[in-house]
């Protein structure tokens, strides 16, 4: 009899929890969900950001839940926002919007979803970097470590190696040829052993260029660094090394220049003003292997001048001369003979590896080498050459 009292005042115990927890559950929703349960809108799935330049890009999938009919997207704090509508179809629907006039630096953004009465999904937070002036400060032009007009006219950029990750894309490369047409190229980038080749370039002109740069693989937009000039490009075949258009052996004619018959004197006369030695130069020699000396040798190029200061230098190779040798830029087609150097707009000695000269007026100017070389056994070579107008 005792047990079926206690078992009976246990019962009653049990019932009267309950009925205390239900009583605490009913008041919990009277107080929190007034009107019926909450409602989660599906979620937007997929969410990407896509960097800019003051702005970025999110795009996102609705996979689920046909009633949503629009999402926000919160930034700063949620005191910015955007609100775009959604027409949900039978399928996978996509959101993709662009959110303008950011600051610079790494931005968080919260999307919801909504259905038609109001209610909000959970939220999906994404953060995303936006570029503006202090990624733009950064950037550089690409160097150039070399840039010279070959024998069949066209301007090989040599351009210098950049780091991989720099985000370089393209270089955009302007340029006048010889027809007076105006040419815009965009040239692919590669970090390394990079070369470009500008056909018909315009002797004696420059060309323009600008790099482009991406701050990430999937950023939206391309940020361009101001144009530089390259120096302006007067000889072909310039050097280092100079190229032979003979195929002669050791001894060929210089591609690209007027070389005077009395400077090709190896092998029977048909070779001369340019050796393999040092990778390929310019240069003179008489006297070894019975070539016979040289009287008013020539070797240079001509070239339409603007009016300015030009200094014409050199990169010596190896000078075994006992007669002078002297820098000459002269006016016209050709150089003059030693007797008359003083007509030339200007003239040195070869070993001061550099001359200066003025030009008044745009004119056809011969730049180049002189030289009487009578003394047995002498002989000079010329690394490489450059024109610059100060």
């Amino acid at each position: 009899m005792k047990k079926i009292q206690i078992t009976g005042c246990c019962l009653c115990m049990l019932l009267l929890i309950i009925f205390s927890s239900c009583s605490k559950i009913d008041a919990y929703k009277t107080k929190y969900a007034v009107g019926g349960p909450i409602v989660y809108p599906g979620k937007m799935d997929s969410v990407k950001v896509f960097s800019g330049k003051n702005r970025v890009k999110i795009t996102g999938l609705f996979t689920s839940d046909p009633k949503i009919v629009k999402y926000r997207i919160f930034w700063n704090s949620r005191q910015d926002s955007v609100e775009m509508p959604i027409k949900r179809t039978a399928g996978v629907d996509s959101a993709s919007v662009f959110i303008p006039k950011l600051p610079e630096g790494l931005m968080s953004f919260e999307i919801r979803t909504y259905d038609i009465q109001g209610n909000a999904s959970i939220p999906v937070f994404i953060a995303g970097n936006v570029y503006g002036d202090l990624y733009q400060s950064s950037l550089t032009n690409r160097g150039i470590i070399n840039a010279a007009l070959d024998i069949s006219g066209a301007v090989i950029v040599h351009w210098s190696d950049v780091d991989g990750a720099s985000g370089m894309q393209s270089i955009e490369v302007k340029y006048i040829n010889n027809s007076n047409i105006n040419v815009d190229t965009l040239i692919s980038s590669k970090p390394a052993d990079m070369y470009s080749n500008l056909p018909a370039f315009q002797q004696g002109n420059y060309f323009s260029y600008r790099s482009a740069y991406l701050p990430s693989a999937t950023a939206i937009d391309t940020f361009f660094v101001n144009y530089s000039n390259s120096s302006n490009i007067y000889f072909i075949n310039s050097g280092n090394p100079f190229y032979n258009k003979s195929n002669a052996g050791r001894w060929g004619v210089l591609a690209g220049w007027t070389t005077t018959p009395n400077v090709i004197n190896h092998n029977n006369m048909t070779t001369g003003g340019w050796c393999a030695d040092q990778g390929g130069c310019i240069s003179m020699e008489m006297g070894w292997d019975w070539t016979p000396s040289i009287v008013n040798g020539k070797i240079y190029e001509t070239i339409m001048l603007d009016p300015g200061t030009y200094t014409f230098s050199i990169d010596m190779g190896w000078d075994g001369t006992i007669d002078p040798v002297y820098l000459i830029a002269a006016a016209g087609n050709t150089l003059p003979d030693v007797s008359n150097i003083s007509s030339a707009l200007g003239y040195s000695s070869f070993r001061n590896l550099k001359m200066q000269f003025n030009v008044t007026q745009r004119q056809a100017v011969s730049i180049g080498f002189l030289a009487t070389l009578t003394t047995w056994n002498q002989y000079w070579v010329v690394r490489s050459v450059k024109l610059v107008k100060s």
